[in-house]
């Protein structure tokens, strides 16, 4: 029984060192390696090993928090509010048709231009090759209405977005309006509303996580 149960102690110990190694070669890109923080070394003293995966975990936690490092990018963020001037970052791996909100981690269709039905409108955004890339998806009411910054005229997004105008779909039910209706976004006046799936909106397209209560 000892003997087991020293067997688990050392298996656990290995686990937690393993698992702290792995972190550390992957997630430590602007941090200083270990062996900088460990003048002790190489004169013979002990060091404990799960100090050290310790402080470097709170180190690369306080680079995730301050948006530094390899880690540092504002993927599925919505703690920031950055102005337009740099809140917008075109990407070149899209070939220029793509933007990253910095603000939120998603990554939003250029020049949305099609005119279509929701129905159809959901399904442009699942076939749609947007930059050479598959994945794009109908945004939810909250997304969308997250693009308009109030402090701008009409259509209240940056120049960054070409084509932007009228009203946008949503892929977002009305709670009380059964399955026939949508949320909208008009980025002509900035206000959500509703609209009926078998009228012709815009659509606007965009690429990320999906929060499943926001549909």
């Amino acid at each position: 029984m000892m003997q087991s149960k020293r067997n688990k102690w050392l298996n656990g110990i290995g686990a937690v060192a393993f698992i702290g190694g792995l972190i550390l070669a992957n997630y430590s890109g602007g941090i200083t390696p270990v062996e900088a923080h460990d003048p002790q070394k190489h004169q013979g003293h002990h060091v404990n090993p799960f100090k050290q995966i310790s402080d470097k975990l709170d180190e690369v936690l306080d680079k995730v928090k301050s948006g530094g490092g390899a880690m540092g990018n504002s993927t599925m963020r919505w703690d920031t509010h950055n102005p337009s001037a740099s809140r917008f970052t075109v990407l070149t791996e899209f070939g220029g048709a793509a933007v990253r909100d910095n603000d939120t981690g998603l990554v939003w269709e250029q020049t949305p231009t099609m005119t279509l039905p929701w129905v159809d409108a959901r399904f442009q955004c699942l076939n749609k090759p947007i930059g050479g890339t598959r994945g794009w998806r109908l945004p939810s009411v909250v997304e969308l209405v997250s693009l308009i910054d109030p402090s701008l005229v009409p259509p209240y997004v940056p120049a960054v977005f070409t084509g932007v105008t009228g009203h946008y779909w949503s892929a977002t039910s009305i709670a009380d309006g059964g399955s026939t209706s949508k949320f909208s976004v008009s980025f002509t006046d900035g206000l959500v509303g509703t609209s009926n799936k078998t009228l012709s909106n815009n659509v606007w397209c965009v690429r990320g996580s999906m929060n499943e209560p926001t549909y």
